[in-house]
């Protein structure tokens, strides 16, 4: 466990991973047109504005099948694009005073300050539009010369009725398909869902000098553009989210099956909406929460393991509640792998060296990585399902053998089979987080940390709050004032702070918040006032009894506010 050691090479056993493909319709067997090697290309964001929480979805989910498919054994080239030229940058752009290309060049920034902070590992490209005009025009005359495209006063516009396959991606008939265009329908194309591949310069809009005059792409060129300068025309992988099907996937299709008979994209592959009260989430629509505003008051790695928390297919409603939960399982993972990790401390120098005879580990511990390898070969290999393997049972029974063996381990001074034992469970759990991007980068004492300092923004509180409120507590349980002491305890619990009593020290922790019932409310003002005003022991008794025989209990339920 300690450095979090590298995946042994062993363990990269041959999985069968089977994927589900847009194109068919089904999950089929993923085979590289390469063998060993893997061409990628996911569209990217329009650079605008920050990106929101559903941009965050995307990239995490794309994220993690780049790392699965090098977890594989496979030699990835994994392309993401910035789209930096656009109607809505210019819009944006107008509206600010601001350059364009000033303008997205400062939020494709904006955008890789955001995946790192979510554990995204960079792509091996990021691609811009305005970086690829040459490689644009390049195609559209290919387009053209292939009898798929025409000009009409400096536009070019691309002819889907030469597309004999046109809507075979997305379903839709001809006949019953919009013009595919980000702007108002042009009475000059042949037919209504013809679609721009350039478009003639405006006034006072960045252009280009091209073969039909100066103008700038169109939306769906590039991607064709650029895919095909850095994976050829044939590539396993195109993904995107799943609202990009139609116009942009289809229009893809067609564009890049006219500039080259050899096209081909063995995979399509489209994850699903992060909605908000069942809505998709969408600037358009103005539901949404940036990446910026979710992260100031969540830990980037909960806010990413909730983005894993459903099939990457299916919507993923937005909710503080599930956050709050991510969040207090992310603090129970890391507490339980810095404990480890803490009681291995004294064991690392043997445990690195081995020795000519190296300890056996435990019988339990090698079925708990068993189980647990099973579990997530079976998940992951089945079209990247990452639902529940965090919060699944083998997952928490692989927790629950290291927390329940930390005390014996604790008194141990010289090696043993438990030694060893709970450093191989710990480094099959690692394994799995570094596969799905959820293992820290630094150590957990920091990360714990900002766990930490996140729940003190949510609940309003400084360190120093908290701190003085545990001694107040302190005083009064020592007073016997326990009304007070209850309600101490119980206010920060509704905030999200957790108090822990071990032994002589109190302790705090995140937790989702606590809200109390409301004959909790009153039996603990109650109490309260008894210590206060009255101070009788035996009337505070009593009260205590009637709470324990009557079973009244805090009520746990989520915070209703958004972040």
């Amino acid at each position: 466990m300690q450095n979090k050691m590298e995946e042994p090479a062993e363990k990269k056993k041959k999985t069968q991973f089977r994927l589900y493909n847009a194109m068919s319709k089904t999950v089929e067997d993923f085979k590289p047109i390469v063998p060993g090697k893997v061409g990628m290309y996911v569209c990217g964001v329009t650079a605008y504005d920050l990106s929101h929480i559903g941009h965050a979805r995307a990239a995490v989910v794309f994220d993690v099948l780049f790392r699965y498919l090098q977890h594989l054994g496979y030699e990835v080239t994994y392309v993401r694009n910035f789209t930096d030229i656009d109607d809505k940058i210019i819009k944006r752009a107008n509206d600010l005073g601001e350059d364009p290309l000033s303008l997205s060049n400062r939020f494709c920034e904006e955008y890789i300050d955001d995946m790192n902070n979510l554990a995204c590992l960079p792509p091996t490209h990021q691609p811009r539009v305005t970086e690829h005009m040459e490689n644009i025009k390049n195609m559209i005359t290919q387009i053209m010369e292939n009898g798929s495209a025409y000009a009409v006063e400096g536009d070019v516009n691309f002819a889907v009725d030469k597309s004999p396959n046109y809507g075979q991606l997305s379903g839709r008939k001809l006949e019953d398909n919009r013009a595919g265009e980000r702007i108002a329908v042009d009475l000059r194309k042949r037919n209504p869902a013809d679609f721009a591949l350039w478009k003639a310069a405006k006034e006072g809009e960045p252009s280009w000098d091209s073969p039909w005059g100066p103008g700038r792409p169109g939306w769906h060129i590039e991607c064709s553009a650029m895919s095909a300068h850095y994976l050829s025309f044939k590539f396993d992988i195109h993904g995107g989210g799943s609202d990009l099907i139609f116009p942009h996937h289809e229009n893809e299709l067609a564009q890049s099956s006219a500039a080259s008979s050899d096209s081909k994209v063995n995979f399509w592959v489209h994850n699903g909406h992060v909605t908000n009260n069942q809505l998709k989430m969408s600037k358009s629509l103005g539901n949404f929460f940036t990446i910026r505003q979710v992260i100031e008051k969540y830990h980037p790695l909960p806010v990413r393991m909730f983005l894993l928390s459903n099939h990457y297919r299916t919507p993923l409603n937005y909710t503080v509640a599930q956050i709050e939960q991510a969040s207090e399982t992310a603090w129970f993972i890391y507490q339980t792998l810095q404990d480890c990790e803490v009681a291995l401390s004294p064991f690392q120098e043997r445990l690195a060296k081995g020795g000519k005879k190296p300890v056996q580990i435990a019988g339990e511990a090698q079925t708990c990585i068993t189980k647990l390898q099973e579990e997530f070969n079976d998940k992951l290999s089945d079209d990247l399902n990452t639902s529940q393997l965090v919060t699944g049972r083998k997952f928490n029974e692989a927790l629950k053998y290291m927390t329940l063996n930390l005390k014996p381990l604790k008194k141990q001074k010289q090696m043993s089979p438990l030694v060893p034992s709970i450093a191989a469970v710990g480094r099959e759990v690692e394994s799995i987080l570094r596969i799905l991007g959820l293992l820290p980068t630094c150590s957990y004492d920091e990360v714990l940390q900002q766990l930490r300092d996140r729940a003190l923004v949510r609940a309003g509180l400084k360190a120093e709050d908290v701190v003085r409120l545990i001694e107040e507590r302190t005083t009064a349980r020592k007073n016997e004032k326990f009304g007070i002491s209850d309600k101490i305890r119980a206010d920060l619990a509704a905030k999200g702070i957790a108090l822990m009593d071990e032994g002589r020290e109190t302790v705090w922790k995140p937790c989702v918040p606590v809200l109390q019932g409301k004959w909790v409310r009153f039996v603990g003002w109650i109490r309260a006032s008894v210590d206060s005003l009255i101070g009788f022991k035996w009337i505070y008794r009593f009260i205590g009894w009637f709470r324990r025989v009557t079973g009244l209990v805090y009520h746990s339920t989520s915070m209703k506010k958004q972040p």
